[in-house]
């Protein structure tokens, strides 16, 4: 590592990057996005045809949990292993990797790609941690997950991290330096992904980088920022992906316990690759996810619903407002004074009782239009949560802990991050 990145906990990486094949085959969205859509992951699949590419090298959500899960996770290992060994990666060793993503509103979202150190990160609810969990962390769906990484070689991320820059002093300035640093990338994202555009931070810039770190991490910053005098410092909150990243974490703490403390240490599965992102990006756009119920009667979900909060009552009102689309009808449903901050909580708890007493399945989804869509099927309710502010976001985690899972989008579907960057995570 870097001094320079000492006890910050994120640092330049050695970043394996596809070379002499079409990246726009290559790089696929996140693996959780478009979990009841079939469709697009068909399509993916048209466009990869028998190019290298990273959906050979993922297991899509929508996956999880068919007969042949195994078969699939052992196929994913194969082509790890016979993509490093056909040289289908280049390494850039210590790298840190700026990104440009043109989003499908046209905007362009700043990046910087690099590995983050998981001894740092916690997705415990109030915990002091340096890097924390937004929302609350499901733990049923990290052994899953577990099982596809547990024996990959290289890790390959979605994952982005937040950090609060209102001054934009850490990834903003690179913007107006690339053309002092090595071009990496330049393509177009398949299934309406927009473009994406690298660059290899020269030494100095990483110096930079860290220093503009450093001074965000100071406590007088962060009293400043947050009024919260001798609270734990957070520097980073992970924004997309917190499940893949309680993952990576699983993992290495289970490495850790068969491992010299001091192998431990220094062993790749410490770090996992993400992308840094400042959450006063003006092209990063927090969107509501959206709540899609299946299986079940919806005018006896939403009977139940007004039943759980008997203060509730039909149509907008000053409290919650919880808007509902089936197939007969829509409308809204009020809940005055809540007893939690924001309405994806009181939705949540809701319906995590509902479900867990009468069956039914929840999906999250991303898009009005796409709740709309599956709320014309039989048996199918759908929730439209209005969106969170970003300035919201820290200040709640520090003084209120984790918010309800899923809580928020950083933009649309199409818009998460594809799958491009590689690195080792095996010795």
């Amino acid at each position: 590592m870097d001094r320079e990145f000492e006890g910050l906990a994120f640092s330049p990486a050695d970043i394996l990057l596809p070379q002499n094949t079409d990246l726009t085959k290559w790089a696929v969205v996140a693996c959780d996005q478009f979990t009841s859509e079939p469709e697009y992951w068909e399509e993916t699949e048209r466009i990869v045809g028998d190019a290298p590419s990273s959906r050979r090298l993922i297991l899509p959500e929508s996956e999880l949990g068919k007969p042949d899960t195994d078969d699939r996770i052992r196929a994913i290992n194969e082509a790890m292993e016979a993509y490093l060994t056909d040289g289908i990666f280049t390494c850039r060793k210590d790298a840190l990797i700026y990104t440009e993503r043109t989003v499908s509103d046209g905007g362009v979202r700043k990046g910087l790609v690099g590995m983050f150190d998981l001894d740092a990160y916690d997705f415990t609810p109030g915990s002091g941690a340096l890097m924390r969990a937004t929302e609350g962390t499901v733990l049923e769906r990290i052994p899953p997950r577990v099982r596809v990484r547990k024996d990959a070689v290289i890790e390959l991320p979605h994952i982005m991290v937040l950090i609060d820059d209102p001054l934009r002093s850490v990834i903003e300035p690179l913007s107006g330096e690339t053309g002092a640093m090595e071009a990496l990338y330049d393509f177009d994202l398949m299934q309406g992904g927009g473009h994406l555009k690298g660059w290899l931070l020269t030494e100095e810039q990483k110096k930079r980088v860290a220093e503009a770190l450093r001074r965000l991490a100071s406590p007088e910053i962060q009293e400043e920022k947050y009024g919260l005098k001798g609270a734990a410092p957070l520097l980073y909150a992970v924004g997309d992906g917190n499940h893949s990243l309680a993952t990576a974490k699983h993992c290495y703490e289970m490495l850790k316990k068969n491992l010299p403390e001091e192998e431990a240490a220094g062993h790749p599965a410490r770090f996992a690759l993400a992308e840094l992102v400042n959450n006063h990006d003006e092209a990063l756009r927090f969107e509501a996810i959206h709540r899609i119920v299946f299986d079940t009667d919806p005018d006896d979900l939403l009977k139940a619903f007004k039943a759980y909060y008997p203060s509730s009552y039909e149509g907008s009102g000053e409290g919650h407002v919880i808007r509902y689309v089936t197939r007969e009808k829509e409308g809204a449903i009020t809940v005055p004074d809540p007893a939690v901050q924001l309405a994806a909580g009181t939705l949540q708890q809701f319906l995590d009782d509902y479900t867990g007493k009468n069956g039914g399945r929840i999906d999250y989804i991303h898009g009005e239009n796409v709740v709309r869509r599956l709320a014309a099927g039989e048996k199918c309710t759908g929730f439209l949560l209005p969106p969170m502010r970003k300035d919201e976001l820290f200040r709640t985690v520090m003084a209120d802990g984790v918010l309800p899972r899923k809580t928020f989008s950083m933009g649309h579907a199409q818009d998460k991050r594809y799958y491009l960057e590689a690195r080792k995570i095996k010795i």
